[in-house]
């Protein structure tokens, strides 16, 4: 049975001490926030470790999240400014490394000729994320992995609502030209 409880109302009674709460908003963002940091990290291990430290600081900072900040925007703050401190403490661009979505896992009821046309689309799709520039890259993802709004891209990118646009149609652009060539690279 799904909990009808907002997030809000979720993050909310788990600063007040339900643990139960926190056990419903893990279950909703385990698998996004996953996906949002293991397509922006493209390693498994440190995707990993990524995933850890947002939920610990999830925790740790609940008493400070106020209704009405949206509990999806919060998270998903969180797990970018920690990808920042991540790439920073690199010191190189984010970028994908090339393990990322090959180890993905699959459906478990498909067959070896499914999970081989899985793992192909998925090798094409993270060749092309990577041939994006990060800006783009970054929303793309923000948008499809976290579900954020433009708004809230925008937001926490500290650029206006028609960057983002542009930053997204240009993406879907270059991800469906290089995804789904048209004649022309046929007889190339």
């Amino acid at each position: 049975m799904t909990d009808p409880r907002t997030d809000d109302d979720l993050m909310l009674a788990f600063a007040g001490g339900a643990s139960d709460a926190f056990e419903v908003l893990y279950e909703r963002y385990r698998k996004p926030l996953y996906r949002y940091l293991y397509h922006a990290v493209g390693d498994k291990a440190a995707a990993d470790d990524l995933y850890q430290d947002v939920w610990s600081r999830i925790i740790a900072s609940g008493d400070r999240f106020r209704r009405g900040n949206g509990f999806n925007r919060w998270a998903f703050r969180i797990a970018h400014n920690r990808l920042v401190d991540h790439w920073r403490a690199l010191g190189r661009q984010p970028g994908m490394d090339g393990e990322a979505l090959d180890t993905l896992p699959g459906d478990a009821r498909q067959g070896p000729d499914e999970t081989l046309e899985r793992d192909r689309q998925a090798e094409s799709l993270r060749a092309a994320l990577m041939q994006l520039p990060i800006e783009q890259r970054e929303a793309f993802l923000l948008q499809q992995e976290a579900g954020l709004s433009l708004a809230d891209i925008a937001e926490r990118e500290r650029v206006g609502r028609e960057t983002i646009k542009s930053r997204l149609r240009y993406a879907v652009g270059k991800l469906r030209g290089i995804l789904e060539p048209g004649p022309e690279a046929a007889g190339k």
